[in-house]
């Protein structure tokens, strides 16, 4: 039991386990580098998936896992964008169209030859 290392204090708040210092004055947290990883595994399935969080309660339909270059993704978003009619961007890698379509994008998608899921219910 030689762990005698601070975490919190009446004083202070939270310790920062690493440098000791208060965890509003942590100096190594600048340091830290988060590495996002992706919702979906990269498993070669396509999932389709509506989301509202995050988005002052708009609907939109993020499309997840699509196996393409940048360009040729922009290129498939536009024409996705253009089947349902309305807006949409690509960021991260993911597809994210504006308005509730997953039954549009589920159709297209098998027609162009990917596995498709729609996930989240």
């Amino acid at each position: 039991m030689g762990n005698n290392r601070l975490v919190y204090s009446t004083e202070s708040g939270r310790i920062c386990p690493s440098c000791g210092h208060p965890s509003t004055k942590c100096t190594c947290k600048k340091k830290k580098t988060v590495k996002k990883q992706s919702v979906y595994p990269n498993d070669g399935i396509v999932r389709i998936r509506r989301e509202v969080k995050g988005r002052k309660g708009k609907t939109v339909t993020a499309v997840f896992g699509i196996p393409l270059d940048d360009r040729k993704l922009q290129q498939f978003a536009k024409t996705l964008k253009r089947l349902c009619g309305t807006g949409g961007t690509v960021k991260d890698g993911i597809i994210i169209i504006q308005g509730d379509h997953r039954k549009t994008l589920l159709k297209e998608i098998e027609q162009q030859g990917y596995d498709v899921k729609v996930a989240g219910g």
